[in-house]
């Protein structure tokens, strides 16, 4: 098929795919899902008014929270204007970061809330912040996004966006009405791996796209550790009740946004999802804890590893894993296949139909190792090119700091975010909707559309530069 008669093929697809499948997934929404209300405005493309400082507070510092405000208190144009958390000392150490990095400049009138569970309400009624970090247990980030929203701040939510389906469409809802921006902060979309493949699947270097693989294995059972206080102390109660595919959006958010998805081209469709028997927590905390402690007291349902199985509306598949149990080292997949080639990661690798000239003679053999240099003086991204050094040290390879230096900036301009609402809400809805297809034996559940039909009007993330 030339290039044309395929490019004619795929819009056709699209449309008559949209029919069929909208139809599909709206069905047994309630009405108030199907209609945007009259005072609500779709949020796709959407470019806050410019922000010439941005007053930004924090809801949890443990970790993730804590980094996110140092460096933005080392950005321009920023103010560190509040810190909740449930912890003091938490709160007392991160403002004495923040006070640091402002030199007595800046950063010198931060507001404190701890000790008790709502404090973070008060801090937005009584700071009133252009935006609100939101880093803590995943139960409490829709509830906290949408206060924040409804007081007048853009909500910016660690991974995921939220845990129920419901709450999605209450977000949608309630963004769509405040006009804020509710932006979940999937960090490994701002991987230089990551934004290379980009650059290469909007080049055309694979051809059309086929298929991808995205995950989150991570052995993390050491978090158990953390009983009381941490990320274990409440992850280990998801992994124990819950049966599905609780953590897909570090793995499925950059591939999604290779394929377009929820963007004009494409969008998700259905999802079918298989869990491994569940063995792995429930031997490790009968080695490791005593027969009375509360993690042998678990009946531990969510299977060790889940398999999904994603179907977008031109039928284009992405198997998604999760596993942060089993004895494996760390990987995320990555992989894009097109018609001209592959792209894969963990390790990363190149292979083209014809060969990657210059290095391979055919797709039988992968560039990988340092042969890779030469692709990456090709294709690295330029937003990567531009904000690597600047986020030097700022975690997990620097991608954090591209984040939340885009965040900042696209805010201070005026401009859409790189992640919008609706991609948050479709990359987490993976996880609930896994769930319902693994209680009903693998049955298909259809996603719903967030955007109300309005995705097919959406820009693909263009290469910033």
């Amino acid at each position: 098929m030339k290039n044309l008669d395929r490019r004619n093929f795929i819009k056709k697809s699209t449309f008559s795919a949209a029919v069929i499948s909208t139809a599909s997934a709206l069905a047994g929404q309630g009405s108030s899902e199907l209609i945007r209300p009259t005072d609500a405005q779709y949020m796709g493309d959407f470019a806050a008014p410019k922000l010439e400082k941005v007053r930004a507070a924090f809801i949890g510092v443990g970790a993730r929270g804590g980094d996110h405000l140092k460096f933005s208190a080392a950005l321009e144009g920023t103010e560190i204007v509040a810190i909740s958390d449930l912890y003091e000392d938490n709160v007392l150490k991160w403002k004495g970061v923040a006070e640091e990095i402002g030199t007595g400049q800046r950063h010198k009138k931060i507001k404190t809330y701890h000790g008790d569970e709502n404090k973070w309400k008060l801090m937005l009624d009584e700071v009133k912040p252009d935006v609100v970090f939101i880093a803590t247990n995943w139960n409490n980030h829709a509830p906290m996004a949408i206060e924040a929203m409804k007081k007048g701040a853009h909500a910016f939510v660690e991974v995921p966006i939220a845990v129920t389906l419901e709450e999605m469409w209450e977000i949608v809802n309630t963004s769509e009405k405040t006009r804020k921006h509710c932006m979940m902060m999937e960090n490994v979309n701002y991987s230089r791996d990551e934004l290379m493949f980009l650059n290469m699947c909007r080049k055309g270097v694979v051809g059309e796209l086929l298929h991808a693989e995205a995950a989150y294995i991570h052995e993390l059972r050491w978090q158990m550790k953390e009983e009381e206080r941490g990320t274990g102390s409440w992850r280990t109660n998801h992994y124990a009740k819950r049966n599905g595919n609780l953590y897909p959006t570090h793995g499925l958010g950059p591939v999604a946004q290779y394929m377009n998805l929820g963007r004009t081209e494409d969008t998700f469709s259905s999802i079918v999802s298989f869990s491994t028997p569940a063995l792995g927590r429930k031997d490790y905390a009968a080695k490791n804890y005593a027969k009375d402690h509360k993690w042998n007291k678990h009946e531990y349902k969510g299977g060790d590893l889940n398999t999904s199985i994603l179907k977008t509306q031109l039928g284009r598949t992405i198997m998604v894993q999760w596993d942060e149990t089993s004895p494996r080292p760390y990987t995320r997949l990555n992989l894009v296949q097109g018609t001209k080639g592959a792209l894969a990661g963990f390790p990363t690798r190149v292979a083209l139909e014809g060969g990657v000239e210059g290095l391979t003679e055919d797709h039988h053999r992968w560039v990988q190792g340092d042969q890779l240099e030469v692709l990456y003086q090709k294709y690295d991204h330029p937003l990567y090119t531009r904000l690597n050094k600047a986020a030097k040290g700022s975690g997990h390879g620097g991608m954090d700091g591209i984040m939340v230096y885009r965040i900042i900036e696209c805010l201070r301009n005026g401009w859409p975010l790189d992640q919008n609402l609706y991609e948050g809400c479709f990359w987490s809805a993976v996880a609930p909707l896994s769930e319902r297809s693994v209680a009903s034996g693998g049955a298909p559940q259809n996603f719903p559309d967030f955007t109300r039909g309005s995705w097919k009007n959406t820009k693909p993330l263009g290469i910033i530069q």
